[in-house]
């Protein structure tokens, strides 16, 4: 989850939203990669989730990162919430999900350093505690109910907001764990391309990644069962948006298409103010029912775009969304295939040249389809594993045009459209055989 945007004045324009993603373009020689990954708690003797407060808790690691490794804290209403250092943070997912977003950076091994250095600093804190923590999808064994609760505004908000919206919205912000990149672009053009295959080739990523088979102690019959849950969110905010392979796309398009998005909050002196299913456009004309009179600022504006969820997202850059956490290895290769994929012209077009033609059914076929079988899937005469294979050689062509030896990131991605086993299948074999039903093995097994 994003913390509070700051910077920018009041919106005395419609064109100063487009306006203000546009700002994020930058030439490819400023182009950089930002990973981000969330990742479960718990207490190695009980198998417990990690609470927010006590000696064995978020707060208790937070801290020990402040003190141990410089990092400076974040609060909100008195709370640590987060930590900040050198253009990176770590946050708090709704149910204490402990989350790294990392720095701009270059190159592969830069994130990658970045990756192995958060761990370590990690390790440090939690290991004389009795805390590990957890790459995969989904929580396999915790209820709802078990979960703590995080000291966040935002959080206490969007909870109540989820039920009465969809299904499985507070499944997403408790029980779920992800990694994503951030990318950059160029242009308005670039945007809109890299945007398309993003989304298009979304569940190639979902396929890939997928390593949520379990939850609440049990089979669910999906092999990313976190790519499900975003399914049954809010449809009013989710999707894989047909309107940006249509003609017209473009950053004054994709404005509108957040202000037609139900706001959740806005942020004021360190507050969240409910304005749960009230609307932007209201805003604009200083008649929100939360700010009577109040017009927003381009604040306000980038927060609520921090409120879509769809398989891709734009800000001042790109984000990609379709991918399980996972182990180390795999959390290094979901920047490296988008890398490959985006920052490459000839993959990029390449890429654009298998996706462009399908439908908007085909693509939303292939998102459930890679949800529910990974790569085993088919949405019409789409075949998830020649699609991957085709993918991910495209990936790897561009990484090697970058010159800057990154390949060797893609190895794991390599060994599943090899082999047709992903780390969900892996669980799957290991739940069925020597783990025998037993679900506890699974927290050693993902321990990061």
């Amino acid at each position: 989850m994003s913390i509070p945007q700051s910077g920018g004045g009041l919106i005395e324009r419609h064109e100063q939203m487009a306006e203000y993603i546009a700002a994020g373009s930058k030439l490819k020689a400023d182009w950089r990669m930002g990973t981000e990954h969330e990742k479960f708690g718990y207490l190695i003797d009980t198998l417990e989730p990690l609470p927010y407060d006590g000696p064995r808790s978020v707060k208790a690691m937070l801290e020990g990162l402040r003190e141990r490794f410089g990092w400076a804290p974040i609060l909100e209403g008195g709370n640590i919430i987060g930590l900040k250092k050198g253009g990176a943070n770590v946050s708090l997912e709704p149910g204490g999900q402990f989350e790294l977003s990392g720095a701009p950076v270059a190159t592969m091994q830069d994130t990658a350093a970045e990756l192995s250095s958060h761990l370590a600093e990690v390790h440090a804190i939690a290991e004389p505690m009795g805390v590990a923590f957890m790459g995969i999808g989904a929580a396999p064994v915790w209820t709802h109910a078990e979960m703590p609760v995080m000291p966040k505004g935002r959080y206490r908000l969007m909870t109540d907001y989820m039920g009465r919206v969809g299904t499985h919205g507070t499944q997403m912000m408790y029980r779920t764990c992800t990694v994503q990149v951030n990318l950059d672009f160029s242009s308005e053009s670039d945007m809109v391309k890299k945007l398309r295959v993003a989304i298009a080739l979304q569940p190639v990523a979902t396929a890939l990644f997928a390593s949520s088979p379990f939850f609440e102690g049990k089979l669910n019959g999906h092999k990313s069962w976190r790519s499900r849950i975003w399914r049954g969110l809010d449809n009013a905010r989710t999707g894989t948006l047909p309107f940006v392979f249509q003609d017209g796309m473009g950053f004054e398009r994709w404005v509108d298409w957040v202000l037609d998005v139900p706001m959740y909050f806005v942020y004021r002196d360190g507050k969240y103010i409910n304005a749960l299913g009230q609307s932007f456009r209201a805003f604009l004309k200083g008649e929100l029912l939360a700010l009577p009179g109040e017009k927003p600022t381009l604040s306000d504006f980038a927060d609520h775009m921090t409120t879509v969820f769809p398989e891709a997202r734009v800000k001042q850059y790109i984000e990609m969304r379709g991918a399980d956490c996972g182990n180390q290895a795999m959390l290094n290769a979901l920047p490296a295939f988008w890398v490959g994929l985006m920052y490459d012209q000839g993959a990029l077009d390449a890429a654009w040249d298998i996706v462009r033609h399908w439908t908007p059914e085909t693509r939303e076929e292939l998102r459930i389809a890679a949800s529910e079988q990974a790569l085993q899937a088919r949405a019409g005469s789409v075949v998830m594993a020649d699609l991957a294979r085709e993918v991910l050689t495209l990936s790897d062509s561009g990484l090697k045009a970058r010159g800057h030896g990154e390949g060797a990131f893609l190895a794991p991605l390599h060994e599943e459209v090899a082999t047709g086993r992903t780390q969900a299948d892996i669980l799957l074999d290991h739940y069925h055989g020597d783990w025998k039903g037993d679900l506890s093995k699974v927290y050693d097994f993902c321990r990061l």
